[in-house]
C-alpha cells in the first residue's frame, strides 16, 4: 500500500511539472511573439542602418514608422504639418503604453509647469514628482550629414523594441519626442546619393540644388 501511494506521488510529482513546464513554455513563446512582431530596420530596408553606401529617404522612413506605430504599444504618430515640399513632418511619441494611456494628463501637468501660472511651489513641486520628462530628440537637420536621420531611425526602434532594465525605466519616467528636422533635405540627398547602381560611384557632392 506504502509503495502505491509512493508511486501515485510520484506520478503527480512529474505531471505537475510537465504542466509547469508546457505553462511556461507558452509564457515564453507569446513573449517571443510580442518582441518579434516589431519589424527591424533591416527587415524592412533590407539592410542594417549604418551600412556603407546605403540610405534611406524621408518617404522610407515616413512607412517604416507608420508601420512601427501599428506594430508596438510604446510609440503613437503625430503629424506635426507639412514641409516646405509637402511631406507630412512626422514624430514619434514614444513611451511606456501606461503612460500613453494618460497622456493627455501629463500634457497638462508640463502646460502648466511651462506656464507657472497660479501655481504654488507647493504645487510645483507635486507636479514635478507626479509628471514626466518630456524629452525631444531630432535629427536630420544638416542634410548631408546622414547619420542624423539615420540614427534617429535606429533609436526608435530600438525604444520600441529593448525590454532590458534601463529602457523599461526610461519608457517608464520619459515621454520621447522623436521628430525628424529636416524630412525635404533627407529625401533630396538620400534621392541624389542613391541614383546610381554601382555603389562606389555614390556620393553626397553636387546636389544640383540649393538645400539646408
Amino acid at each position: 500500500m506504502k509503495n502505491l501511494r509512493k508511486g501515485v506521488t510520484r506520478m503527480n510529482e512529474r505531471t505537475s511539472f510537465s504542466v509547469s513546464m508546457v505553462a511556461l513554455s507558452i509564457v515564453l513563446a507569446g513573449t517571443a511573439c510580442t518582441q518579434n512582431q516589431v519589424t527591424s530596420p533591416e527587415e524592412q530596408f533590407g539592410f542594417e542602418i549604418g551600412t556603407d553606401y546605403e540610405l534611406i529617404n524621408y518617404e522610407q522612413l515616413h512607412e517604416y514608422w507608420i508601420k512601427l506605430a501599428g506594430e508596438s504599444d510604446r510609440m503613437v504618430l503625430d503629424t506635426l504639418g507639412l514641409t516646405e515640399e509637402g511631406r507630412p513632418h512626422i514624430q514619434a511619441i514614444i513611451t511606456s503604453p501606461d503612460n500613453h494611456r494618460n497622456i493627455d494628463h501629463y500634457r497638462e501637468i508640463s502646460r502648466r509647469m511651462a506656464k507657472a501660472e497660479e501655481v504654488s511651489p507647493s504645487e510645483a513641486l507635486e507636479l514635478a514628482e507626479e509628471g514626466k520628462a518630456i524629452v525631444w530628440i531630432d535629427g536630420g537637420l544638416h542634410a548631408t550629414e546622414v547619420l542624423g536621420a539615420h540614427q534617429l531611425t535606429e533609436l526608435v526602434y530600438r525604444m520600441n523594441t529593448n525590454s532590458d532594465a534601463e529602457t523599461l525605466r526610461i519608457l517608464d519616467d520619459v515621454i520621447l519626442l522623436a521628430t525628424h528636422a529636416n524630412p525635404d533635405g533627407q529625401s533630396l540627398v538620400s534621392n541624389w546619393y542613391m541614383r546610381h547602381e554601382d555603389e562606389l560611384e555614390r556620393s553626397t557632392a553636387g546636389v544640383p540644388v540649393l538645400y539646408n
